[in-house]
Order: structure tokens, then C-alpha cells, then sequence
């Protein structure tokens, strides 16, 4: 008995340690392979476009729908991911988790009417969404695929 229960015990700890297990959204992607936010954006400075599978701590979620959220860089800015043809969304509670995510990141200008669209999906006042007056250029990924880590 105390075989079978140590064998449990070790099979057990083996799945936690090799075992981490992903919610999937969009394209089934695998999590080796992913690159920080620094090396992306490095990457994208120096091609301008870059194809790449990236990890990262999420910092917000759209409140609405799920249908964007916004990934901590490395120099304490933000990139906002949006998904491919609007073809998927993520759990709105995932902040604070470190996830991975495919598809394609590009310096991008985004309108005023756009960032104060994006200020009222993530729940921000009439006084916050009033004091966005100028566009904003950012890194910005439009993922074909996300893995979140179950707990």
C-alpha cells in the first residue's frame, strides 16, 4: 500500500512540475518556443513587423466581451493584443496571469475615437475618456492564438 501511495505521489508531482496545463483560445498553439516582450520589441524595431509567439503578464482584459486585453512590457508601458478577425475572446479575469500568444505585432497609430472605444470597454469614466484627446503610437499584436494557464 505504501508503494502504490508513494507511485502516486510521484506521478503526481511529475505532472505538476512537466504537466502545466493552458486553457486554448483561438489556434491551438504550444507554449515552447515564446520569446518576452522586450525581445518582441526589440524585434519589431528592428523589422518593423514580426511574426513571433510571446509571453507575458496580463494586465487588463476587455470588461464587455474579452475581446482585447493589454500585456505589461518590460519598460512598465502596455501592448494591447487584439484577436485575429475577431474570431475569439479570453476570460475577463485573467489580470496578473503570465500567458503565451501567436500572431503578428507592428508599430501601430491608434485614433482618438478608438482609445476613448477601448477606455469605455474597460469601464473607465466619462472624465477619463474625455482627457483622451490625442492618438497614440504603441506596439500593438493581433494574436491568432493564447494560452492562459488553468489554476
Amino acid at each position: 500500500m505504501k508503494k502504490l501511495i508513494t507511485l502516486f505521489a510521484i506521478i503526481f508531482a511529475v505532472n505538476i512540475s512537466f504537466g502545466q496545463k493552458y486553457d486554448s483560445f483561438g489556434e491551438k498553439i504550444k507554449p515552447n518556443g515564446a520569446i518576452s516582450t522586450t525581445d518582441l520589441a526589440k524585434k519589431a524595431i528592428e523589422k518593423g513587423t514580426v511574426d513571433a509567439k510571446v509571453t507575458g503578464v496580463v494586465e487588463s482584459v476587455c470588461q464587455v466581451k474579452g475581446c482585447w486585453m493589454k500585456v505589461k512590457m518590460e519598460d512598465g508601458k502596455t501592448m494591447r493584443v487584439t484577436f485575429k478577425d475577431y474570431g475569439f475572446f479570453v476570460p475577463k479575469d485573467i489580470a496578473g496571469k503570465t500567458i503565451v500568444f501567436e500572431g503578428n505585432a507592428k508599430t501601430k497609430t491608434t485614433s482618438v475615437d478608438e482609445l476613448r472605444h477601448y477606455a469605455e470597454d474597460a469601464g473607465k469614466s466619462k472624465e477619463e475618456i474625455a482627457k483622451i484627446t490625442e492618438p497614440k503610437t504603441e506596439l500593438a499584436f493581433e494574436a491568432n492564438g493564447v494560452l492562459v494557464p488553468k489554476n
